[in-house]
């Protein structure tokens, strides 16, 4: 659902705890049922099919413990984002943070967030806006051109490249055929790979390392 439906329909946003620890699940399911102002729709594993358990609870937002070896997760991850369902990620280690807004999360927090920590990304997710924990994206040290080119996948060199012909991000989704909400995760990938500030800096540096031609 997107957030115009959501805020036209609902005053709560309605929360599905997935993950395939059973247990993490339960923890976070607990937690949520303590949170104000969000409904809790129930729980799923990352492993169900995204198509069967996103028609079954209709949630605007998954929180989803991605554990300690997400990497299966992160595919099924963008399977929700893919479908406009707002992701707030919960993740174990630094290095997965990125991988996490990458594949579509909106949010990304720790995962032994408190309830108040959480309670505020969720409503702030719920408006749209990205949230992330500073503790789990620092600074990212500047890289040599031949990283900063292998870093970006196809799908963010498509992104760069609408970019460079200054289109915005509704132009960029309905070219894809992605999502307003992805074509603003690619972006921020885009930013923190090149580290650039701006979407103007992003082309000048791309085009200096000969990502795109203007």
């Amino acid at each position: 659902m997107s957030h115009d439906r959501y805020n036209e329909a609902r005053s709560s946003p309605r929360v599905l705890v997935v993950g395939d620890d059973s247990l993490a699940r339960a923890g976070l399911v607990a937690l949520v049922s303590t949170l104000s102002d969000v409904e809790l729709v129930g729980q799923a594993a990352a492993a169900d099919d995204a198509a069967s358990t996103l028609d079954a609870f209709n949630p605007d937002i998954a929180l989803w413990d991605l554990g300690w070896s997400p990497s299966i997760a992160f595919e099924r991850l963008a399977e929700y984002s893919g479908a406009e369902v707002s992701v707030v990620a919960l993740v174990s280690h630094e290095e997965h943070a990125s991988r996490a807004r990458a594949s579509g999360a909106l949010g990304v927090l720790a995962r032994d967030v408190g309830a108040a920590s959480l309670q505020a990304a969720l409503t702030a997710v719920a408006q749209g806006m990205l949230v992330l924990d500073p503790e789990l994206t620092p600074p990212v040290p500047h890289a040599p051109p031949g990283d900063a080119v292998d870093a970006l996948t196809r799908r963010e060199l498509e992104v760069l490249r609408l970019l460079a012909e200054g289109s915005p991000n509704k132009a960029i989704a309905y070219g894809l055929d992605i999502s307003e909400h992805t074509v603003k995760f690619h972006i921020n990938s885009i930013f923190t790979k090149l580290h650039a500030q701006s979407r103007t800096e992003a082309v000048a540096i791309a085009t200096r390392l000969g990502l795109i031609l203007l």
